[in-house]
């Protein structure tokens, strides 16, 4: 599957690419399915199950049952590799960053109604020590996204200039964050099964949820094997898969 001269243009200029529904029918009822299944399982974990997080109370106590976060979600629930291995996104990845692919850094946001949280402003290689540009951030948006139940917000070519931002610890979250000027974000509406890739140095965030509607979603990121990451060694941490080799 190879990338118009658009899409190229598009991810070098703006720095992000958004498929909308690229995940359809029943598979995406299957996964859908499968994270329902997370989040009732998670509603009779005890707060301190590892990989496990719960959503904040004003005093920082995580509240029991209200689930904010499954982080290393392919190594606490394993199936859900499946999805970051789909040929639809994978095929697309290796056009960017070559056919020797890991993914790493694991996460299942259920973004629950009426208060559920995932991420504020920031760039993910804030989180991994650099500034690589051969990390490609994968959003999955399992459910339709909006405003009200917490879409993603993106700052078209705030990548350029491959600079990390000051970053501040969050007082009612979790996380560091930053500010931007918001009139400059777009918000990602849309579908069901929708994908969004982008560089790990592009400024992005998201909505709280204050709809009775949920917004379950994924967020990982896929390297080229052969890069060197302190944090996320190959071999020797966990949360990193082989995706794909070159035959």
């Amino acid at each position: 599957m190879k990338l118009t001269q658009e899409e190229r243009r598009q991810f070098a200029d703006d720095g992000y690419l958004i498929y909308e529904a690229l995940i359809n029918g029943e598979k995406l009822a299957g996964y859908q399915a499968m994270f329902d299944g997370f989040v009732e399982k998670s509603k009779t974990l005890p707060v301190g199950t590892p990989h496990y997080t719960y959503e904040l109370t004003e005093d920082r106590q995580q509240i029991p049952g209200f689930l904010h976060k499954i982080q290393g979600v392919c190594v606490a629930e394993p199936p859900t590799l499946s999805l970051a291995m789909e040929s639809e996104i994978v095929e697309r990845i290796i056009e960017l960053i070559g056919e020797n692919v890991d993914v790493f850094g694991t996460k299942f946001f259920p973004k629950l109604p009426n208060g559920g949280t995932s991420v504020w402003w920031h760039q993910d290689n804030f989180y991994f020590g650099t500034n690589s540009d051969e990390i490609i951030s994968c959003g999955i948006y399992l459910q339709d996204a909006d405003e009200e139940n917490g879409c993603l917000r993106i700052l078209p070519g705030s990548h350029l200039k491959k600079e990390i931002v000051v970053h501040e610890p969050a007082h009612k979250t979790y996380g560091s964050w930053t500010e931007v000027d918001e009139s400059k974000a777009l918000d990602v509406v849309c579908p069901a099964g929708t994908v969004v890739l982008f560089g790990a140095n592009l400024l992005h965030g998201s909505y709280d949820n204050v709809s009775d509607r949920p917004r379950y979603s994924t967020a990982w990121h896929y390297v080229p094997d052969d890069v060197a990451q302190d944090r996320f060694p190959n071999p020797g941490y966990s949360d990193r898969h082989i995706v794909r080799r070159a035959e």
